[in-house]
């Protein structure tokens, strides 16, 4: 199993990176990317002790841990610097937290984290055909969330893709031990969205 969008309490998580990257081992997954919370108030402390922790953490387990970042609630003319700077420190995944339909997310992060050519746009909400557009051009994957409240659009989100050729990634979201899933949990997921997409298609 891959998850590239967990937390620990280097932000709102309950973990510690060493914690939760032993967790996601025993459940079996195989690669795991830590992308606390941040913005311009606490990227220059996040990020550098994530790189920290995934290079000590690597030389002592069997898990690939990818350091990374999610840039949350970040104004849009801001995002495009704010992913530079996240980069800069040595981010190798860099999300940021979409227009989700449960939190008041401003207007046009959608579009503004895909022009600036972030790795994963978490949780999109009712993303458009043109940002999904958009996304499958640039590469920018658009994810599939198992996280309550934010997953109330994944079958949009899974149309959107489908319509459009865009990447998706299932993730977490991850903040505690119990948000982590068993591969038969996340085969199940994974399983349901495909039955969601041709679902939607066939409503259409």
């Amino acid at each position: 199993m891959i998850d590239l969008h967990t937390h620990t309490y280097l932000s709102d998580g309950v973990l510690g990176p060493a914690e939760l990257a032993r967790r996601a081992f025993v459940q079996g997954y195989k690669t795991l990317c830590i992308s606390d919370h941040a913005d311009m108030s606490n990227i220059d402390f996040i990020v550098p002790r994530l790189v920290d922790a995934a290079r000590e953490l690597q030389t002592v387990m069997p898990l690939r841990i990818i350091p990374g970042v999610e840039l949350t609630h970040i104004p849009c003319s801001l995002i495009a610097h704010m992913v530079g700077r996240a980069r800069s420190l040595g981010a190798t995944i860099v999300l940021v937290h979409g227009e989700t339909p449960v939190e008041p997310v401003e207007p046009g992060t959608n579009r503004a984290a895909i022009d600036a050519g972030v790795d994963i746009l978490a949780h999109p909400g009712l993303i458009s055909e043109d940002a999904a557009v958009l996304a499958a051009k640039k590469g920018v994957c658009l994810e599939i969330t198992t996280r309550k409240g934010h997953s109330l659009t994944n079958g949009w989100i899974a149309s959107m893709a489908s319509k459009t050729d865009a990447r998706l990634v299932l993730n977490t979201d991850s903040h505690e031990p119990k948000d982590l899933l068993t591969e038969e949990l996340f085969n199940i997921t994974a399983k349901e969205q495909v039955y969601q997409n041709r679902l939607l298609i066939c409503l259409k």
